[in-house]
This record gives C-alpha cells, structure tokens and sequence, in this order.
C-alpha cells in the first residue's frame, strides 16, 4: 500500500482553519507543589489519583503530600509506549479508589497513562510534566498491545491543566534532556508541513525550535542552570502545543512503530529518526524548510539537527538503539501500510532507505 502526499506547497497559507484547545497552563518555578492543589480545586475535584513511573516517584509523592486529602492515592506504575494491561490497572485503581480526577506527574509514560484512564473512564486530567515530550498540550493517546501501537484522538484525553515546573526538569540526566527535546522539535518540525497547518502554528513551531535549539545546548554544559531549564520547557511547550494543534506525518508514524513493535525507547528514536525523515521530506516541504533555515541559519537543516543532537550527546544511529538488521523490511512495510498525510509519497522502499540510513548511521541527504 503506498499513501498519497498531500499538496502543501501550492495552498495559500492565509486559507486555513484553526480550532483551539480547552486547557490551562501554569508555568513557573515551584508551581508542581504550589499550584497543583489549587488547579485540582477550580475542577471542583476531590478524589484525585496521581499516577508516575517508577523513576519519577518521589516527586509524583511530593506532589500527593501536597494535595493532602485532595489524594485518593498514588500509582506509579507507568510504563513506556502504556501496555493496555498497564492501562488497564490503572483503571481498576481509579475505581478501586473511587478517583473523580487523574494528575499524572512525569514524562510522556506518566501522561500517557493518565490519558488512557481519562479515555477509558471520562475522568479529568491534571498533567504536571517533568520531560519535554509535549504529550500534555494534546488529545493524542496511545496504547501498545500485541506488539502494535494504537494512536487516537479525543477530547475526553486532553489535559485540563497543565502545570510546567522547570524545577522539576533540574534533575533530568543530559542525555535524556537532550533527546526528550529534540523529540520536542519533532512535533514543531512535522507541523510546519502539516495538511492542517495555521499561521499561529507555524509561528509556534518557529519560536519552539528557536526556543529548544538555543536552551538545550545550555542545559548540557549546567543541569542546573534554572534559566536553561526554564527556556527548555518552555520551547517543549510550545512544540508540544504544535503536536496538539495538527496532524503528524511519516516521521512520527516511524517513531510509533519503532517503538510500539520493537520497543526502542521514544525519545532516542525520535532523535535519531528526525534529521532522515526531513530529509526525506525536505524537497515537498519547502516552507518548513525554509523556516528552519532560517532559525538555525543553516542551508542543509537535517546534516544540522543531525550534528546538534550528536554534538550533544545523543545516539545517532538506530543500531545503538537495539534494532536490528532483520526489522528494517518489517518497519518498512508497516509504515507504508497506514494511511496519514504526509508531503512525500511514502512508499515502503523509500521507508527501507530512510531506515537503513538511519540504521547505518550515513549522512542524511535531502530527498534520498
């Protein structure tokens, strides 16, 4: 199956449809303890579940300690690419424990899992991100089952509130910062060449990767450095509120199957996937890269994010990630199986090329 590119080099840019999201945003240094409650409060909520991953426990905790009697309890079972059986126990907790609300505190794991018992249960959800994977400015939910990633929208996921704490990004390893944004920048860059693209969401996706590209290099050199931080979080902002506003294309339909098939982890995929993809996509795309030519002042955008992430410490191979020779087709195919949009003919040998460079570790090259 081959799926037909959309035209989104000759439309007029000022025809267009735009439709906002409901949600809040919070944003400032301490807002994970100081705010929490209060946005739990103005839902009129009183039985709230705060669900985590493991590694992110202490703070999801805190947070509990916070809300006081506002908790119903804590879960910190969120996994990545959300198992439907992890989805699964955790809706049996929130009736367990009679939740009438979610926060879900962590990563795009954390909010993933907050999404689907908002999904399953119609419960409000309260996201307080501590990566800049962006999940939680969208209605895109995701469960793997039988090897296989299922993506959808609904409303019913979208976060209600959202409040972004750069405090809580300070004890985010470099590595994963540094592929948790250049996962950020994924969203702004697919949006630039979206079928459903705005002026507003280009203007987002623009000061996003001008956001992401001038923090993270910061971040590396001081972890610790607040205001680092806070320009970090606030470009994944922005990105991910891009990601929630349009409809991705091949490069995140490849990210999904790396990691809902082969369980290679989100961000890392995303890093390595993201220069191949634009590359690929570049000679249908002319504005996007022209826009991004100009945030990055370069004249070859993917050999630029490829070198930025590398120069940063990212993976820059999928072979480092733990795929394997064998999964290449197998990738391929499925990609090529799904109907999205995209700029680009997507075939499933222009997949395999994209992905044996990408595997290889060979120097992206526009329209290869």
């Amino acid at each position: 199956m081959t799926v037909e590119p959309t035209d989104f080099t000759t439309d007029n840019p000022l025809d267009f449809s735009y439709e906002t999201r409901p949600g809040r945003v919070v944003f400032r240094p301490g807002a994970a303890v100081s705010a929490t409650p209060g946005e739990v409060a103005r839902l009129g909520l009183h039985r709230v579940l705060v669900v985590c991953g493991s590694r992110g426990e202490a703070t999801a905790r805190a947070v509990a300690d916070a809300l006081g009697g506002q908790c119903a309890g804590l879960h910190a079972e969120a996994r990545m690419h959300v198992p439907a059986e992890v989805a699964a126990q955790a809706v049996e907790v929130a009736r367990e424990m009679r939740a009438d609300g979610c926060v879900a505190v962590g990563g795009g794991s954390a909010i993933g899992l907050g999404k689907a018992i908002a999904l399953r249960t119609g419960l409000p959800l309260i996201a307080v991100p501590s990566t800049y994977s962006g999940s939680e400015m969208t209605s895109v939910w995701g469960l793997t089952e039988d090897g296989a990633k299922r993506t959808g929208r609904d409303l019913v996921v979208q976060p209600r509130s959202v409040v972004y704490d750069p405090e809580l990004t300070l004890g985010l390893p470099v590595p994963l910062s540094v592929t948790s944004g250049v996962n950020a920048l994924a969203h702004a860059v697919e949006a630039l060449y979206a079928p459903d693209a705005s002026p507003l969401v280009s203007l987002m996706a623009e000061e996003g990767v001008r956001a992401m590209t001038g923090a993270l290099p910061d971040v590396a050199a001081d972890p610790g450095d607040l205001d680092a931080r806070s320009r970090a979080l606030y470009g994944a902002w922005l990105c991910g509120a891009c990601l929630g506003a349009t409809t991705m294309g091949l490069h995140h339909k490849l990210c999904h199957v790396l990691g809902g098939t082969f369980g290679l982890p989100h961000a890392e995929a995303h890093t390595v996937v993201l220069p191949y993809a634009l590359a690929y996509n570049a000679p249908a795309a002319p504005r996007a890269i022209a826009t991004l030519s100009r945030v990055l002042g370069t004249d070859d955008v993917p050999r630029a994010l490829r070198e930025f992430a590398g120069g940063l410490g990212a993976p820059r191979t999928l072979a480092e990630l733990g795929l394997e020779e064998a999964d290449l087709a197998v990738a391929a195919a499925q990609v090529a199986g799904q109907a999205y949009p995209n700029p680009r003919e997507v075939t499933a040998h222009g997949v395999l090329g994209l992905l044996t460079a990408a595997y290889e570790g060979w120097e992206p090259r526009v329209g290869s």
